[in-house]
């Protein structure tokens, strides 16, 4: 058996790169990324979040690194990103907090001062785990559809097989 060549040992010990580097490349990636459920992005709509709101989410998932202690961004900071006033800001944290999404707690700092509010995300974590069996319904449709469309006469041997008949359908 022949040794392998220097290429092949070199890319052998290289880590697989994942599919967030191989797509923006290991410059971006280097500085982090943020993980957002597909849930998220494509129940956005039946949630009831506004693209403001859908927005101030995202940022406090970039910020939610440890999932034992929530983020706790400053209004400044947040707002300043988006590109939205203060209040603008206030007013849809507050939206998100009525609809059960967000739970703002206030922060003592060290010196007892009043710090920036902590931001628990539960809410938007549960309404997320509930939408599961709707998705995992969906994507059992999707499958079943793309099935029927990609298999020759699938579609003739699944009338076939629920009028109880075995074979081609003619």
């Amino acid at each position: 058996m022949a040794e392998p060549t220097k290429s092949e040992t070199t890319r052998a010990k290289q880590p697989q790169k994942s599919s967030t580097e191989r797509i923006f490349g290991s410059k971006v990636v280097s500085h982090g990324y943020t993980g957002v459920p597909n849930i998220l992005l494509r129940a956005q709509k039946c949630l009831g979040i506004t693209p403001t709101q859908f927005n101030i989410l995202v940022q406090l998932l970039g910020y939610w690194i440890d999932p034992a202690n929530p983020p706790f961004p400053s209004k400044r900071d947040l707002a300043q990103r988006m590109g939205i006033t203060e209040q603008t800001l206030r007013i849809n944290i507050k939206a998100l907090e009525e609809a059960g999404f967000v739970t703002r707690v206030q922060r003592i700092t060290a010196a007892g001062d009043y710090g920036s509010n902590t931001y628990r995300l539960d809410g938007l974590v549960q309404k997320l785990r509930d939408l599961v069996p709707d998705f995992d319904q969906e994507r059992r449709e999707r499958e079943a559809a793309r099935d029927l469309t990609e298999k020759p006469n699938a579609r003739a041997n699944a009338r076939a097989k629920r009028s109880g008949r075995r074979g081609r359908a003619g």
